[in-house]
């Protein structure tokens, strides 16, 4: 892991190093690590370090054993799973909801940060696909004019992006994810108020069953899950 820079919050950047070393795989589920332990590796004292643990406990990333340290938190399938229908309760209602309300400032900043998002795809930077994969939903949504709902959704895509858990590149390349897009976006910018319902229900579904075939690679037992099925109550 990197040193952290002094030049701003410990404890911001000590939870961002962290939070890579997650993603990366650095730090490994199950493991057991000191707050001494990580301080040394980063570069700070404990005191930031355990700071910084708290926050990724509040997330579910780390459970933190009292006086002896914490262990990175494996993703679930039921985990997964539920994540998944937060959000088909919540996004196909406000796609829909923020297409009835579309206004030129939400029309612009969509076809905007859906640009950028076509331009972070081409570059084939998964961890930025991801982000701008997120601000387009967030973009979107934010339409919805629910601003809490649009928050709940937020802090649900960050746990995945730092959890390390995408489907880019290892299941489908950043052009593919951006393509799995368009038909909201083009649904969205028409003023297609079921289309957009449709297309937004079709992609989280189809993501959701990429990204436990995936999973099912390195845990077996994720392959008793039948995705679909499962959402199945959320799509009809």
């Amino acid at each position: 892991m990197e040193n952290v820079r002094r030049t701003s919050n410990l404890t911001d950047q000590a939870f961002e190093q962290l939070r890579k070393a997650i993603v990366s795989g650095h730090l490994k589920p199950g493991e057991l690590y000191t707050a001494g332990q990580l301080g040394e590796q980063i570069g700070v004292s404990r005191t930031p370090v355990r700071e910084a643990l708290l926050e990724l406990s509040r997330l579910g990333l780390v459970e933190i054993e009292k006086n002896r340290g914490m262990r990175v938190v494996s993703t679930s399938i039921e985990g997964l799973i539920q994540g998944f229908e937060v959000r088909l309760m919540l996004e196909v209602p406000l796609a829909r909801r923020a297409t009835e309300l579309q206004d030129h400032a939400t029309l612009a900043a969509v076809k905007d940060t859906f640009g950028q998002f076509h331009e972070a795809a081409a570059t084939n930077d998964a961890e930025a696909t991801l982000r701008a994969d997120r601000d387009f939903h967030r973009t979107l949504l934010l339409g919805s004019r629910n601003i809490k709902a649009v928050e709940i959704l937020q802090e649900q895509r960050n746990l995945v992006l730092m959890g390390g858990v995408g489907t880019v590149p290892t299941s489908r390349t950043a052009l593919e994810c951006f393509e799995d897009h368009r038909d909201i976006y083009d649904a969205f910018i028409q003023g297609d108020v079921d289309g957009v319902g449709r297309a937004m229900a079709r992609h989280i579904t189809h993501t959701a069953q990429i990204l436990i075939a995936q999973e099912t690679q390195s845990r077996p037992e994720f392959a008793e899950v039948d995705a679909a099925r499962r959402l199945d109550w959320l799509t009809h």
